[in-house]
């Protein structure tokens, strides 16, 4: 191992004026690296959604009744405040956890060789969100868990999964531009999955807000409808993506495309109907703590689904030796 540099005052102000830049000047991270850094993000946010959805759950949304402190005289939960406090000040330190998991990707991202300026941005893009979900959650505390606040703050989270996996998807790519896979009429059926999967989401939120469940002990008003005829309706579209995501597949046998976008779309299939098994045992079953939670880790686990069926449609070959560089073949579905 060599002598340590010595870090000199001018090290130092150029540190202090642009951190990532003077970790970059010193650092070069390995591919897999990188990868694994996007995906921690990945991780932490689908274990956000999990936590969050334990916190509702547990009844401990006020479990720490202000924001951002927990009491108006503590700054973290105390024993007096019980289990609720516990779980609910928990789930705002993994916020903290997933910051740092966001930023180990930005400066994995902006230390590579050469810096991929796009793949920095999905990184900052993440923060950005991340922060701007963190006071979204404390307005849910502050207006005592309003339901359609409460919606509002899965869905960014959402988003941040979104871009999230598009970071870790282009991670595994190169720069080049993209080149598809499929043709048009097998991609817009693609973004009709893509449309009604969001919908199904969106109204799964109307569901939550509606349903039994408010995230307290206290009486938290509900979303005015019928909670039962909203829980239909989502079982309705989710009947309609599964179909949807059955049609891709049987076009994309029959167009024989690639094995990437085969792939996926067998695995969204999967967990759509795994997703859907829960779905009704929790409904029949009066909503049952646990399969709840499930429910709502196989909502972020359809998305991921989804996104990636999306991203399977094109490729970027990396530009790195002995990788072939871009076919010229036709798209798989092209003219047909």
């Amino acid at each position: 191992m060599g002598p340590v540099p010595k870090l000199t005052l001018a090290d130092a102000a150029q540190a202090l004026r642009n951190p990532l830049a003077f970790i970059a000047a010193r650092w070069t991270p390995a591919q897999r690296t990188v990868q694994r850094a996007a995906m921690s993000a990945v991780v932490m946010t689908v274990v956000i959604v999990v936590t969050g959805g334990a916190v509702r759950l547990t009844g401990s949304g006020l479990g720490c009744p202000t924001w951002p402190k927990c009491t108006d005289q503590s700054l973290t939960a105390t024993s007096e405040m019980g289990v609720h406090g516990a779980i609910e000040f928990g789930n705002r330190m993994l916020t903290y956890v997933l910051c740092a998991a966001v930023g180990w990707a930005i400066i994995a991202a902006r230390s590579q060789k050469p810096w991929r300026r796009p793949l920095t941005r999905l990184g900052w893009a993440q923060f950005w969100i991340v922060m701007g979900n963190a006071v979204l959650g404390g307005i849910v505390v502050l207006v005592g868990l309003n339901p359609y606040t409460v919606a509002a703050h899965f869905i960014l989270t959402t988003a941040l999964l979104t871009v999230a996996v598009l970071m870790w998807q282009r991670t595994r790519e190169g720069d080049t531009p993209p080149r598809p896979l499929v043709g048009a009429a097998v991609k817009q059926l693609v973004w009709f999955l893509v449309a009604a999967s969001g919908l199904l989401i969106a109204v799964g939120t109307v569901v939550t807000g509606a349903g039994p469940h408010a995230g307290d002990s206290s009486d938290v008003k509900r979303m005015p409808l019928d909670w039962e005829t909203v829980t239909k309706l989502h079982a309705v579209l989710a009947w309609i993506v599964i179909t949807l995501t059955f049609a891709l597949w049987f076009v994309l046998k029959a167009v024989d495309a690639p094995k990437g976008p085969l792939h996926r779309t067998r695995d969204l299939f999967l967990i759509l109907l795994a997703q859907g098994v829960i779905g009704y045992v929790q409904y029949f079953t009066d909503l049952p703590e646990v399969l709840v939670g499930l429910h709502m880790l196989g909502s972020a686990l359809v998305w991921i689904g989804v996104l990636r069926v999306v991203l399977s449609l094109r490729e970027r070959p990396a530009l790195s030796v002995g990788l072939p560089g871009p076919s010229t073949q036709e798209p798989v579905g092209a003219g047909r």
